[in-house]
């Protein structure tokens, strides 16, 4: 059985940086479990499935380990691989997801998502956090992940936090970020226990960090880098009624074909 794979890297307008992404369009679901060895074996932070279904799309999201509810790059890359490969017709594409409904629209080698925002609470950060960061936070707040705040963007790009320690923490992630140097503010996103150490850069992130900032900075605008080894560039607007718009580009790496022998215990949904 075959099936077509794109690999795209995804927030950025130059190969080899930003966030690479498998995207895998099917025309059924495979069953779970293959799914999860497909993204294992592809050994990226996300690959992304879907299947058309009448107007609109159906997308799911795995990392090498689980299948997660909502995954920015991948949609992103999804979208760049609909717009230029599969439809490229349309400017609007609508997927149903774990997350609920995603809009996403394009604009000349933008792609914005219309994402549902997680704002974050303030919190008493536990010990546990704490020890587990070089230089203490000028405050912590936590919606599913971790957001820590620090001074500066020198900061940001310099630390290291005890990854083994934070896979311990009954969290999603660790998001660390503060002002930018060029831009409105940076960040990285940590996510041991979902088997990525480092992501390079995350839409999900940026539904907590978007209405964190735009309310720290009264900016409803806002200009981002997630500044991972690879780094990525994000432009972000905090919208009404609980969203947020998140806006990248794409470049496409790989155009290649998956093979799954027929001795494959595979099973169409």
């Amino acid at each position: 059985m075959k099936f077509k794979i794109y690999q795209v890297d995804a927030f950025t307008k130059e190969l080899f940086r930003g966030n690479p992404a498998a995207v895998i369009p099917l025309e059924s679901w495979l069953d779970y479990d293959t799914m999860q060895k497909i993204a294992l074996e592809n050994n990226l932070s996300e690959t992304a499935f879907f299947v058309k279904e009448e107007k609109h799309y159906h997308i799911r999201w795995f990392t090498p380990a689980i299948e997660v509810p909502l995954c920015g790059h991948a949609t992103l890359a999804s979208s760049f691989v609909i717009f230029n490969y599969i439809e490229p017709q349309l400017n609007e594409i609508r997927f149903q997801s774990k997350s609920g409904e995603l809009i996403i629209t394009r604009e000349g080698e933008l792609i914005s998502l219309n994402f549902p925002a997680n704002v974050p609470a303030v919190i008493e950060p536990p010990d546990e956090l704490l020890k587990l960061l070089p230089i203490k936070p000028l405050e912590v707040l936590f919606n599913q992940s971790f957001v820590a705040v620090f001074n500066s963007e020198d900061e940001i790009r310099t630390m290291k936090p005890d990854l083994k320690a934070l896979a311990e923490i009954d969290a999603d992630g660790l998001i660390i970020t503060a002002p930018g140097n060029e831009v409105d503010f940076v960040s990285r996103y940590f996510v041991p226990s979902a088997g990525i150490d480092e992501d390079p850069v995350t839409g999900y992130a940026h539904t907590l960090l978007t209405p964190y900032w735009s309310n720290r900075l009264n900016k409803t605008e806002l200009h981002a880098l997630q500044v991972s080894k690879r780094s990525g560039e994000l432009f972000l607007k905090n919208l009404e009624n609980n969203r947020v718009l998140i806006s990248g580009a794409a470049v496409l790496y790989m155009i290649g074909e998956l093979f799954i022998s027929e001795n494959h215990d595979i099973k169409l949904l």
